[in-house]
């Protein structure tokens, strides 16, 4: 499929700071930006601003970022889930993942991560995919926000159903070790009904079990 790619931005000020949220943007406009020392839940800031920049090339990365001038201080991405993972098996190409979603100490509770989604799904190109996210506790900055796993899902959640995406039972191991994990999707107005059964049957591999 042709993964389109629109271009939108949206201004907000988060504690006296002027702040665009934009994208998709490209690799080369990425690179040129500085990227905040506070991006760190995933690998170091220097690590994960290169790999960003990898995804924001591939054919259907999108990175969208919260930018202060040159100074990124948020993002999201979305790209075509790892191999590794159950949601790649059936190699659906209207299958995104909501990979990552990172804020910076310096703006948080500013609402951030809620414009950063408002702004990807502002593209009429997202009707076209089923857009997933798993959420693992292990991923989450409990220390720095003093939140408990509970409270953080709670939050997590919140964020992302301002968008639309909802909780989805699935017996994936991963998801299901622990009970604050969670699988959350929505599903696009064009997304054929033969992507949606091929989704639902990687979400349940395990029926004999229930």
């Amino acid at each position: 499929m042709d993964h389109i790619k629109r271009y939108y931005s949206l201004p907000l000020e988060v504690n006296g700071r002027e702040l665009i949220i934009e994208g998709p943007i490209s690799g080369a406009e990425l690179a040129a930006y500085r990227f905040d020392d506070g991006l760190k839940a995933f690998r170091i800031p220097e690590m994960q601003h290169k790999a960003l920049v990898k995804i924001a090339d591939l054919p259907e990365g999108r990175i969208i970022v919260a930018r202060e001038e040159d100074l990124v201080l948020g993002y999201v991405t979305f790209l075509h889930p790892d191999p590794l993972e159950r949601w790649s098996q059936a190699k659906l190409p209207d299958l995104l993942e909501l990979g990552a979603i990172e804020i910076s100490p310096l703006v948080r509770a500013g609402g951030v991560a809620k414009k950063l989604l408002e702004v990807s799904f502002l593209d009429d190109a997202m009707e076209d995919y089923i857009i997933i996210t798993t959420e693992y506790y292990w991923h989450w900055d409990l220390k720095g926000t003093g939140l408990d796993v509970w409270q953080y899902r709670k939050v997590m959640e919140k964020v992302m159903g301002s968008v639309g995406m909802i909780w989805l039972a699935t017996d994936d191991p991963e998801i299901c070790s622990h009970p604050a994990n969670c699988l959350m999707a929505k599903i696009g107005g064009r997304v054929p009904p033969e992507s949606v059964e091929a989704f639902d049957a990687m979400r349940f591999q395990n029926r004999f079990l229930y």
